[in-house]
């Protein structure tokens, strides 16, 4: 494994300075950790703040950013703003990334950065994203992509390196959690992000719950589903579920599989 890191040194080396775009995921906080044993200063992080990314997750990239010793920036990047996004079109995601890409872009140029760095790995090219348009576009570099890394490869990576995130379940910004055509608003949005927070609460890792206008879907790893049939658990989840705002509460049998709502295209 520290040959694949070694390489991964060298690759952010010949880079001479980067701006990583920085959610605090498995992918990304490896990805700023190599560029800062590359590059220390000339290496930068940056997060985007949205209505779209819980502020969970945004306590947890300033705090791994802090351990790693890597400067670090806040964005805003307001999804909800960009033409034709709220709409949730099947690409949805490319204008949602070619406004982050963009800002990125304008910040690197005051900076002086010379490149752009995002976390997609070999992995991601089996599942469908429009983002990756707007990445190549914008001319970001993916060193995972690039090196072959999958990853498995960055969480055994993460794990020899000691980096909190090196089993943290795959996240996905909360538009993720809409079906395709439904109107994205951020009273939506919240609704999902404190009902998430809530089964984060009761222990459940590595899980969705997707929004289908008034219902929740609720998708949890096959072996977390026998615990959620406890029928006293059972009955609280519906019931703080529907305080929130939902007036029907399901569970997929089929469990947490990534980019279900892909499944209809």
């Amino acid at each position: 494994m520290n040959e694949k890191y070694d390489r991964l040194l060298k690759y952010l080396k010949g880079l001479d300075s980067v701006l990583i775009a920085f959610s605090g995921g498995v992918d990304s906080t490896l990805l700023a950790k190599a560029s800062y044993d590359a590059l220390g200063d000339r290496a930068l992080a940056v997060t985007a703040v949205s209505s779209t990314y819980p502020e969970r997750e945004r306590e947890e990239a300033r705090r791994y950013a802090a351990d790693i010793g890597i400067r670090h920036a806040f964005i805003e990047s307001e999804e909800l703003k960009i033409e034709g996004f709220a709409r949730n079109p099947v690409n949805r995601c490319y204008y949602c990334k070619r406004e982050l890409f963009g800002k990125l872009r304008d910040m690197a140029d005051r900076e002086g950065i010379r490149f752009i760095l995002d976390g997609t790995n070999a992995d991601d090219l089996t599942d469908y994203r429009p983002g990756r348009k707007a990445a190549e576009e914008i001319g970001v570099v993916s060193p995972f992509l690039e090196l072959g890394f999958t990853k498995q490869d960055i969480r055994d990576m993460s794990k020899d390196l000691g980096l909190p995130t090196w089993d943290k379940p795959a996240y996905a910004c909360l538009s993720s959690r809409f079906p395709y055509g439904e109107e994205i608003t951020s009273e939506k949005l919240k609704r999902v992000e404190m009902a998430e927070d809530y089964l984060l609460s009761l222990g459940f890792e590595g899980f969705r719950v997707r929004n289908h206008d008034d219902i929740a879907r609720i998708e949890l790893r096959p072996e977390d589903i026998s615990r959620l049939l406890d029928e006293d658990l059972r009955l609280r989840v519906a019931n703080k579920l529907k305080e929130i705002g939902y007036s029907y509460v399901t569970l997929d049998l089929q469990g947490y599989r990534r980019g279900s709502m892909n499944e209809v295209l």
